[in-house]
């Protein structure tokens, strides 16, 4: 009789410790909550980056003349009238026999 008062008890103890653990709202789900939370805010920091990087871009083709023309070289190919432009073919090093 008495070991059954000390298994009472004890089972409640255990249902409950199961539940702070396993539980929806338990450790485990705190646990991975948090580490979503601090994936999530470093993709954030990663957008918020790129994003300042893109207005700088957008801001230097509005107003800087000699970034829209060094963009406009190296992406079209565009030249100004009166160049001459000068391509070279790129050879490996290694020879082939």
């Amino acid at each position: 009789m008495r070991s059954r008062l000390y298994l009472i008890p004890a089972a409640v103890i255990l249902f409950l410790l199961f539940f702070t653990v396993f539980g929806e709202r338990g450790l485990l789900r705190i646990y991975e909550l948090n580490r979503e939370k601090q994936e999530i805010a470093r993709r954030s920091e990663a957008l918020r980056v790129e994003n300042d990087n893109l207005k700088r871009e957008i801001e230097a083709l509005k107003s800087d003349r000699r970034y829209l023309e060094s963009i406009a070289r190296k992406d079209f190919g565009l030249v100004r009238p009166n160049e001459i432009v000068y391509q070279f073919h790129q050879y490996s090093s290694v020879k082939k026999r």
